[in-house]
């Protein structure tokens, strides 16, 4: 079974965040940037299929060299290699174009992308590839089970879980639940030394239209003073709530 798995390379949830021109860039200075967390679990989840079945797993990310570090972090967790797409991630569309492109040149049975990326928190592109691959698509996925072509996976859904069975080739979004946060790798100095022995390789991007774009960013109004009331006054937290905060 070939696996590619999808790499985002965002900050670092702990990073200060600030922007530039005008608000209009993202300012990297000083910003330490990891494996999504989305993607690390999925990527955990293909190790396993790696052990237990012989899977063959790839990484890859739409980037620029800046990213690659973050992709010898994956080779370093387990990846057999890694490819990087070298075109700016830009927005969904584009960066599920250039994804997709990889898919169909690979051959891959299994396509795993996070759910979504904690920077953009946009949820399209493991869709949108599965759209533009003609494959299977599970998100919200928090198991899954493969033999021969055929897998169950339960998956996310309000109010409960939903256990279903599909195909490959098949993409799935996976989250925390697919493998528990006690289940993830930290490389080791072996797993880094051969990580640098390990192919990564730089591919052109293929023509596509960028359909969004940036305009500005603006961070969250910072919070305000906090009122004590006590407990036992409740006229008056009905009064606050109602004429102050007007929540009721």
């Amino acid at each position: 079974m070939k696996i590619l798995v999808c790499i985002s390379h965002v900050p670092d949830t702990t990073s200060k965040i600030n922007f530039t021109d005008g608000d209009t860039k993202f300012d990297t200075n000083g910003v330490q940037f990891v494996i999504n967390p989305n993607d690390e679990f999925g990527l955990t989840r293909a190790m396993w299929f790696k052990e237990k079945q012989g899977a063959n797993v790839t990484v890859v990310n739409v980037g620029g060299a800046e990213t690659e570090p973050t992709l010898r972090k994956a080779l370093a967790i387990g990846a057999d290699a890694a490819i990087r797409v070298n075109a700016p991630a830009t927005d969904g569309f584009s960066v599920a174009k250039q994804l997709a492109n990889v898919v169909k040149e690979g051959g891959y049975d299994l396509v795993i992308a996070g759910r979504e990326s904690i920077d953009y928190n946009g949820g399209m592109v493991p869709g949108m590839i599965a759209g533009l691959t003609n494959a299977n698509f599970i998100n919200n996925c928090i198991k899954l089970d493969i033999e021969g072509t055929s897998a169950t996976a339960t998956r996310e859904i309000d109010g409960g879980k939903e256990t279903v069975s599909t195909s490959l080739p098949l993409v799935i979004g996976t989250q925390k639940g697919i493998v528990e946060e006690s289940d993830l790798r930290i490389p080791n100095m072996r797993g880094i030394m051969m990580a640098r022995q390990k192919p990564l390789t730089v591919v052109e991007p293929v023509d596509t239209n960028t359909e969004t774009a940036s305009v500005k960013f603006e961070k969250p109004a910072p919070k305000g003073a906090v009122k004590l009331v006590s407990a036992d006054n409740l006229d008056e937290l009905i009064d606050l709530l109602h004429n102050e905060a007007k929540v009721i």
